[in-house]
């Protein structure tokens, strides 16, 4: 143990530990923009700078450590002059326009000027102005950039994707797209890890809320809206909503407010993806002929792009089921618009999802399967939903709770599990059990998927056959696992894998709490849902039951093929050969 003063505060920690934290440790803050834990530890924008006594210049708390006997002032006239200066010096390079900026009350830039008390800046602007395809999924206005490099190292070193870089030199200095190309041309796998680890608005989702506002004023359209897993665990954070009364319920009432005509849960197609790829599943372990294995899961695009673009040896690995998002678009536009008695050409598909890689999945062009219309017309992040619930003044606080409409609105625990790593294996696990040996096994039996564990194994025993499964969250830790399978270091039958760490409760489409990741405490409230449902298994759900009896006749069937299933080779990324 280090014993030191910080503040005049005796503080005692172990060796090793940074002044940051050590200060942290007796409940005194720093500010901090650059620094971003095991991950971005530079000390480059120099907010946190501290006097240690008996040193002439000041040192950056995060990446400096403590030392015995040492005297720290945190916020002394020194450092209040310095401190000041240097975030005046990264105003004079940044867009101040908050009022239009999608992190106004949210910005670590911001928080950090006005905690210093900086009211005007006695430095002339300089912007970079630089140019961006406003119509990729992914925005970025380096007028709003601090050159923190966050992005880089969240792209890098968690996801490994490799899309930023520094360009240019000396003053020019700014974050780009490496090799100096467009994002559009890159490998991207827009899984939006660089939006929720910047601390301002210099990136963030391309926003669609006109178009959802133009569908709901027109009096020709039907305007439905399926609600994602994850969705659930974090619609109300900005609000404040505490999350025992942020329900997807809760949600309902909100967009019925908003004139949503019908508003469906994505649980229940994520059912009917477990009823296809589970039997897409079974039929490879019954007929290995011919297969490679393992099977991956195809539920999240990100991690399709991914797959596509760094290891496109394994895309025929991929499951052909349509994640559930777009197997709900099909559904809605086929299935539903005759229950309806509709042309499916009215129907106005929206999802809400905690992701940014779905805004450039419904744009794929062979995903219009239902009626040549795509499946889905607008993919919403939350923090979009969120803008848009403020916008219609809708007070969240006073929602009553209202039921998903039906019958799209039927789910299962297996369904709700969707939004949190190993909850798809584990789904999909639970009727694959089913699928083989006709009956139900116990609902917790493959529990030994859970876990915010970055790359997990486990074997399991269906009817005398061993089934090895592997679970993995983060790009990163994917990567480590695709090339373990290359070089014939581990072997497995069958492999979920979520783009973003900790799964869809850690989407890039989530609401942002700087410093915090938050994956962990919101898949809890999904395993706890699955664990309160009254039905745990997706061939247990009589909605998904009725529209295979009545419209679909069986997993794999012909039409359940042309609806719900895709050829994962029909498109290309950028540099796909």
């Amino acid at each position: 143990m280090v014993t030191l003063t910080i503040d005049g505060k005796q503080v005692a920690v172990p060796e090793h530990t940074s002044i940051l934290d050590a200060a942290r440790s007796v409940n005194i803050n720093i500010p901090t923009l650059c620094f971003l834990r095991d991950i971005n530890e530079i000390g480059a924008c120099r907010a946190c700078v501290v006097e240690i006594e008996g040193i002439d210049q000041l040192v950056a708390a995060c990446n400096n450590t403590v030392l015995d006997g040492m005297v720290v002032r945190t916020n002394s006239p020194k450092v209040r002059m310095a401190r000041k200066a240097n975030v005046e010096f990264l105003l004079s390079q940044h867009d101040s326009e908050c009022t239009s900026c999608v992190r106004s009350g949210n910005c670590t830039l911001q928080t950090v000027a006005n905690d210093l008390g900086i009211t005007s800046l006695p430095y002339t602007k300089h912007l970079p102005h630089q140019p961006w395809n406003q119509d990729f999924p992914l925005i970025r206005n380096n007028d709003k950039c601090i050159n923190c490099l966050r992005c880089i190292q969240v792209c890098e070193k968690v996801q490994a994707e490799g899309i930023w870089d520094l360009t240019n030199r000396s003053s020019h200095t700014c974050v780009g797209v490496r090799g100096g190309g467009l994002i559009e041309d890159s490998d991207c796998a827009l899984c939006g890890q660089c939006i929720t680890h910047c601390p301002t608005g210099a990136l963030r989702e391309r926003d669609d809320t006109d178009r959802v506002f133009d569908a709901l004023a027109d009096p020709d359209k039907i305007v439905v809206v399926q609600v994602a897993p994850a969705v659930r665990t974090a619609w109300g954070e900005p609000f404040g909503l505490p999350r025992e009364k942020a329900t997807a319920q809760r949600l309902v009432t909100a967009l019925k407010g908003m004139g949503f005509d019908y508003v469906f849960d994505t649980d229940f197609s994520a059912d009917l993806t477990i009823m296809e790829e589970g039997s897409e599943l079974v039929e490879h372990l019954k007929h290995p002929e011919g297969v490679k294995f393992p099977m991956f899961t195809s539920c999240c695009p990100g991690w399709v792009r991914y797959c596509k673009a760094r290891h496109p040896r394994f895309t025929d690995q991929l499951s052909t089921s349509k994640s559930p998002g777009q197997m709900f678009g099909a559904i809605a536009k086929s299935y539903y618009a005759e229950l309806l008695g509709v042309d499916p050409h009215r129907i106005f598909c929206v999802e809400i999802m905690p992701c940014l890689a779905k805004k450039a999945e419904v744009d794929i062009p062979v995903m219009n399967d239902a009626c040549g219309d795509p499946d889905v017309d607008v993919s919403l992040t939350v923090r979009e939903v969120d803008r848009m619930i403020r916008a219609e003044h809708i007070d969240v606080f006073s929602l009553a709770e209202t039921d998903f409409d039906q019958p799209l609105g039927t789910a299962t625990g297996a369904g709700v599990i969707f939004g949190a790593t190993g909850g798809v294996m584990e789904a999909a696990l639970r009727t694959a059990y089913y699928l083989v040996t006709g009956e139900n096994c116990d609902a917790d039996a493959f529990k030994g998927v859970r876990g915010l564990d970055g790359w997990k194994e486990a074997s399991f025993d269906i009817a005398g056959t061993t089934l090895h499964v592997a679970v993995a969250s983060g790009l990163g830790n994917a990567n480590r696992l695709l090339n373990a399978l290359e070089a014939g270091e581990v072997s497995y039958d069958f492999v979920e894998v979520m783009a973003c760490p900790g799964g869809c409760s850690g989407g890039g489409g989530l609401p942002i709490h700087d410093g915090e990741e938050l994956a962990g405490v919101r898949g809890d409230v999904l395993w706890g849902l699955d664990r309160a449902a009254k039905l745990r298994r997706s061939h247990e759900n009589p909605a998904i039951q009725a529209v295979y009896r009545d419209y679909l006749g069986a997993p794999l069937s012909e039409r359940a093929e042309e609806l719900l299933h895709t050829n994962q080779h029909a498109w290309k990324m950028p540099r796909e050969a």
